[in-house]
């Protein structure tokens, strides 16, 4: 279905990228949440988020100070003049939010995961109209993130938005929630009209990592960043690895790179023409390897000899990945092509043996 969207409206804020979203993890105190909000809005920031419920993987961690905190974000709002943002997770921190007079809401991974709670969200958000944000799931559904934006947008609302936080992996190298940056790419691609916010420091986990994920994210352009930031993030209850102070985030946001999201010149236009030649010459070889395939699924059906050959493509994959590193590209990314390959290839011969 397509979504019936406007661009979020806060008054006073302008409507260029990138825009900020900042603010602790966690609120847990009025002193904590009252300093670092007076800290970033003497650095120009305009919205403020704080965690007032948070989901924990495991029972027995701070989770969050709960409806207390929600008073704070409101002297916030008298104090300082800033909007304020939380995440909700069920109807009750809804219409908790709303009595409070929060500005923006978001809904966080764990929540986007499960359809049934967000259709509870939805459900109790139906005749308001203030900006929602959607954080990615867990996993790497692009459906089921667009499916939470599709209930969100069938309740009325339409100011909606998208937070990319990176996606959960066993395997922790770098990132603690990889970027997968084809991902919300792709959901740029279909839903083009939806902004979308970098989140760096779910992705990253580490505080050193969160400026080079808000320039890759301007690069790649995003239109706002949601980043957490904290007046002593060494002693902070939630996260304290991922949060920056203020002055650090203030630093950051002055050395980003914001490039033109269009350029028109004639040079670009030469070299795309390239790529659409070097696009066109791919297709024919892959249809000529195809035909190759098919003769080779022709052959096996006359020898009664089974389609899938293991020591064959484990030489393809190990080959093709070598000379692609040669060539200067990633041996994973080879072979997850020529696995893409391999996949058609079975297909059409699969056709052939069963006719």
């Amino acid at each position: 279905m397509e979504l019936d969207l406007k661009p979020i409206e806060l008054a006073g804020i302008e409507k260029k990228r990138p825009m900020i979203i900042a603010g602790p993890c966690s609120a847990e105190t009025e002193q904590q949440v009252m300093d670092t909000a007076t800290m970033l809005a003497n650095k120009g920031i305009k919205i403020f988020r704080a965690g007032i419920w948070k989901p924990r993987t495991k029972p027995g961690g701070f989770e969050g100070i709960g409806v207390e905190g929600l008073a704070w974000l409101k002297r916030v709002k008298q104090e300082t003049g800033m909007y304020v943002a939380t995440e909700v997770a069920t109807a009750k921190h809804v219409y908790e939010c709303l009595k409070a007079g929060i500005d923006v809401l978001w809904i966080g991974a764990r929540t986007t995961a499960n359809p049934f709670a967000v259709q509870e969200i939805a459900d109790a958000l139906k005749g308001v109209d203030i900006p929602i944000l959607i954080k990615n799931p867990v996993n790497p559904d692009l459906e089921l993130w667009i499916g939470a934006f599709e209930r969100i947008n069938n309740a009325g609302l339409k100011q909606l938005g998208a937070i990319h936080r990176g996606f959960s992996s066993y395997d922790k190298k770098i990132y603690r929630n990889l970027p997968q940056w084809h991902i919300p790419i792709e959901l740029r691609r279909r839903i083009p009209e939806l902004p979308i916010f970098c989140d760096p420091s779910h992705i990253g986990g580490k505080r050193e990592l969160v400026a080079p994920l808000c320039q890759q994210a301007m690069d790649l352009g995003f239109d706002g960043l949601i980043v957490e930031s904290h007046c002593n993030p060494d002693c902070a209850w939630s996260d304290a690895a991922q949060q920056v102070t203020p002055d650090v985030l203030d630093y950051i946001l002055n050395l980003l790179v914001i490039r033109k999201e269009t350029q028109t010149t004639e040079n670009l236009g030469e070299l795309r023409n390239q790529i659409d030649d070097c696009d066109n010459e791919i297709i024919e070889v892959l249809a000529k390897r195809m035909r190759v395939c098919r003769e080779i699924g022709t052959f096996k059906k006359e020898h009664d000899m089974t389609i899938l050959q293991t020591g064959r493509y484990n030489e393809i994959l190990d080959k093709r990945g070598a000379q692609g590193s040669l060539c200067g590209m990633d041996s994973d990314f080879i072979k997850k092509v020529f696995e893409a390959i391999h996949e058609e290839s079975v297909r059409q011969q699969m056709e052939i043996i069963n006719k």
